[in-house]
């Protein structure tokens, strides 16, 4: 969700601003909508009188049976006439309104069978290992792991950390790369009652402690590969933490294990795949897993994902979507995500597909993995899909079986170039957020459309976009304190009522208490009532398409990845021995997302920007690091920080508009190059790539 998503770039500049001054047009057209009002009712005032004295007519001449005859078609013909745009809407939409109705109600049911029967997700899994034992469940790269192969190597996990005395609650980290034990490994331990936090593998130091300390970790299980980043923040955590180092079984060597940690593969070999037996009972209600969020401020944040909730991303993301049961799906993105580790990983665990992974995303590989793998359904991030279509074409682009792909921030501008090249029939585009509520499907095909609200019956799934301040996202309210809807195409915040007490939807109400405490508004529509607050513009044109604008407040996204400002300003300020600084995202002409800039106050220009480079290598993920970096001489203190912040982001990277000197990162030196007009343009043009 990102805003390259943009349908009209003055949407953003202009529509997005309604309401917040009034200038000459605007007066110009509030007086012209008066007047259209007021020829309409004087208009309805004549229908209805010519209505009414032609019943009285017929009635007085024919009689009252003539009177009854006449009155539906007088009725229906009154509203086409007064309600005409209404029925346009109506028979233009019903196909689609119905189509997602009766999927709805099929999610609804299967969700609610699960919890009668108190499923939790290995169960289910265990169940289809059962049925399939020998189809495929994960294939990676050269290796693949059928159904039974992935149950006996869960429960061999599930036994280990047992018989070492994990129970149910225990918080067992799980830091790895993209492989099929990635999902052996947090599906054993949750056989047993562990929640797992899946963290992201990109993490270093600081990040990192943080994200494994802050869900109260008893143990991490870590990949080998990710050992030197562990080792680093090995001291923080020792003695706090139970350490379990996993080899992959091509790299396992014969030397010695490091004795500061427990040698999985080895406690692998002895350890018996038969179910675990349980001292308790792990239901449906149970934690599963943490997935981490940046939020809007601060370090990552663990949004507790139950086995219900898990059940129903995957049950209502199958049905509406229209995946089948035997669909091979391919996800080279991270499983430490909700996309990737519960959306596609989950339609194999939920319903016996098949998933396709790699380590990591490459676009000259992903439609001949599809290709080579006989993927049908295939898994996108919006970069993901400008970088594919950046390849260069060949064979595979369409000799494939893909019959849908879905995910978010597929751009309008090349959705149809990207669907006409790789022949892809259809587009399964989605809006979410982990920790929230507000969950969409765009499921007929409408370009650039994340979902939509029903015109027909608006009020069957409780969201709605609501008028907010652009600038902070907080919602504008009425002269009784409520919120105030939008109309069709303008553009608000999008948010998510929370369903009270009403356990048969208790799905629709969940927000995660702790990961979106702050994202909460209150008395939206009635006092008393409640509902999440995306942060994130979205808007509605007539038919109900919603088509996302924008993200609100401090975090923007970049690389398919939310970034939180707050969180690089403080690494930011810290290499440049603690001098002011913002940071925030500004747009690249034909870039998903927005890069992010550090403006950093320094009037004697003392900033080491070779040093700025090593530390930012070290302590933050490639997509969270500046690209560009602009150096204040003085800063304007009469407005507040956000301001301040908004005025430098409306400013960009142009050095056309500011005369600071800026840098951008060259990765082919690997340093920080003063932003020149030629450069400006080639970074634009995408002669530069950044």
């Amino acid at each position: 969700m990102t805003s390259s998503k943009h349908r009209n770039a003055d949407v953003e500049k202009g529509d997005i601003t309604r309401g917040a001054s009034k200038g000459h047009d605007d007066v110009v057209e509030e007086k012209t909508q008066i007047v259209t009002v007021f020829l309409q009712r004087v208009a309805v005032m004549f229908l209805m009188s010519g209505l009414m004295t032609g019943g009285g007519l017929l009635w007085y001449y024919e009689g009252w049976e003539y009177f009854l005859i006449y009155l539906f078609p007088a009725l229906l013909l009154f509203l086409i006439i007064v309600k005409h745009d209404w029925f346009y809407v109506a028979a233009c939409t019903a196909k689609r309104d119905f189509t997602a109705l009766s999927r709805y109600i099929k999610t609804l049911r299967q969700i609610r069978r699960y919890a009668r029967r108190n499923m939790t997700v290995a169960q289910i899994f265990s169940e289809n290992a059962k049925k399939w034992p020998n189809r495929e469940a994960v294939v990676f790269e050269d290796r693949s792991f059928t159904f039974g192969q992935l149950e006996e190597f869960s429960n061999k996990v599930a036994n280990i950390f047992k018989s070492q005395g994990y129970k149910k609650g225990d918080v067992i980290a799980l830091y790895l790369d993209n492989k099929p034990e990635y999902i052996g490994f947090w599906l054993g331990l949750s056989k047993i009652g562990c929640v797992i936090p899946l963290i992201n593998s990109n993490l270093k130091q600081k990040s990192l402690l943080h994200s494994i300390t802050v869900a109260k970790s008893v143990a991490c299980v870590f990949g080998d590969e990710l050992k030197p980043e562990l080792l680093e923040i090995f001291d923080e955590i020792n003695n706090k933490v139970a350490l379990y180092q996993f080899t992959d079984p091509k790299h396992v060597s014969s030397e010695h294990s490091d004795p500061r940690f427990e040698n999985v593969n080895e406690l692998l070999k002895n350890a018996s795949s038969a179910a675990p037996v349980l001292d308790g009972t792990v239901g449906n209600q149970d934690g599963l897993v943490y997935i981490y969020t940046s939020g809007t401020t601060g370090l990552p944040k663990a949004a507790v994902i139950t086995n219900s909730r898990y059940i129903f991303i995957t049950v209502a993301i199958h049905f509406l979507a229209g995946f089948k049961d035997n669909d091979r799906f391919y996800t080279p993105l991270p499983l430490y995500h909700t996309a990737g580790g519960c959306m596609s990983t989950g339609q194999m665990l939920i319903y016996g597909s098949t998933l396709i992974t790699r380590k990591k995303f490459s676009a000259s590989s992903y439609f001949p993995d599809c290709k080579k793998y006989n993927a049908t359904v295939a898994q996108y991030i919006g970069e993901m899909c400008r970088y594919v279509l950046a390849t260069t074409r060949s064979e595979s682009d369409k000799a494939h079986k893909v019959r849908l792909i879905y995910g978010n921030g597929l751009r309008p501008q090349i959705w149809p170039e990207f669907v006409t090249r790789f022949n892809i029939p259809r587009v399964a585009e989605f809006y979410g957020a982990t920790e929230g509520n507000a969950n969409i499907v765009n499921i007929d095909n409408t370009v650039g459309a994340i979902g939509f609200i029903s015109r027909i019956i608006p009020k069957i799934y409780p969201i709605s976009i609501i008028r907010c301040d652009p600038a902070t996202g907080e919602p504008i309210r009425d002269k009784n304190g409520l919120c105030m809807r939008c109309k069709p195409n303008e553009p608000g915040v999008f948010i998510g009522k929370i369903v009270p007490s009403n356990p048969s939807r208790a799905f629709l109400g969940y927000v995660d208490k702790e990961a979106s405490k702050k994202k909460v508004v209150h008395d939206v529509f009635t006092k008393g009532d409640s509902a999440f607050l995306s942060g994130d513009i979205i808007m509605a044109d007539k038919f109900g398409n919603l088509f996302f604008m924008d993200r609100t407040g401090d975090t923007f996204r970049w690389k398919g990845e939310n970034v939180s400002t707050s969180e690089v300003e403080a690494v930011v300020s810290n290499i440049v021995d603690y001098k002011d600084c913002v940071v925030y995202g500004v747009e690249i002409v034909g870039q998903e997302g927005r890069a992010g800039m550090a403006a950093i106050l320094d009037p004697e220009n003392t900033i080491n920007l070779e040093k700025m480079v090593t530390e930012l290598q070290k302590n933050l993920p490639a997509y969270a690091r500046p690209i560009f970096v602009r150096v204040l001489k003085t800063v304007d203190m009469t407005g507040t920080y956000k301001l301040k912040k908004n005025d430098l982001q409306k400013e960009g990277f142009d050095p056309n508009v500011i005369t600071d000197p800026m840098y951008y990162y060259e990765a082919s030196v690997n340093k920080f190059i003063e932003l020149t007009n030629e450069k400006y343009d080639g970074i634009n043009s995408g002669a530069i790539r950044v």
